[in-house]
C-alpha cells in the first residue's frame, strides 16, 4: 500500500510540475505587470515547492518501496533520469531570480512592466526546462521496461 501511494504522489507531483511551468511560459510575456508579476512569483514559489516534493517522494518510492533500492540505485536510466531533473532544476534558477528582480521592481516602481528583452532573457531557458523535462518520463518508462540495470 505504501509503493501505491507514494507512487500516486509522485506521479500527480510530475503532472503539477509540468503544469506549472506551462503557466509560467504562458504568463512571461512583454507588458505582464502587476497582479500578473505577483501571480509569477506565486507559480515559480509553487515550482519550487513541488520540485522539492518530487524529489522527496521519488526517493521514497526508492527505499520505501516495492521494488526496493536495488532496482533503482544501480540503474543508469534512473540516474540519467535525476540527472534531467537535476539539470531542469538548475536551468530554473535564473528564471526565479528574475522574477524575483522583477518582483522587487514592480513593487518600487508601480508602472513596472516587462519588456520584449525582459521575456528574451529568460524565455529560452524556460524552453530548455520544458524540452528536458519531456526526456523523464522516456528514462521513466526504460526503467519500468528494465533498461538500464
Amino acid at each position: 500500500m505504501t509503493d501505491l501511494a507514494l507512487t500516486i504522489a509522485h506521479h500527480l507531483l510530475v503532472f503539477g510540475l509540468a503544469a506549472i511551468l506551462a503557466a509560467e511560459l504562458a504568463s512571461v510575456r512583454p507588458g505582464l505587470a502587476g497582479t500578473g508579476l505577483k501571480r509569477l512569483g506565486v507559480l515559480d514559489m509553487h515550482y519550487g515547492f513541488v520540485a522539492a516534493l518530487i524529489l522527496i517522494v521519488g526517493f521514497g518510492r526508492v527505499y520505501w518501496g516495492a521494488k526496493g533500492s536495488d532496482a533503482f540505485l544501480g540503474n543508469w536510466a534512473f540516474w540519467s533520469k535525476v540527472g534531467v531533473f537535476a539539470l531542469v532544476g538548475l536551468l530554473s534558477i535564473l528564471p526565479t531570480l528574475r522574477i524575483l528582480q522583477w518582483r522587487r521592481r514592480a513593487r518600487s516602481e508601480p508602472d513596472f512592466a516587462l519588456t520584449a528583452a525582459d521575456v528574451a532573457a529568460v524565455r529560452p531557458f524556460m524552453i530548455a526546462e520544458a524540452v528536458l523535462f519531456g526526456l523523464i518520463p522516456v528514462f521513466a518508462a526504460m526503467m519500468v521496461r528494465g533498461f538500464g540495470q
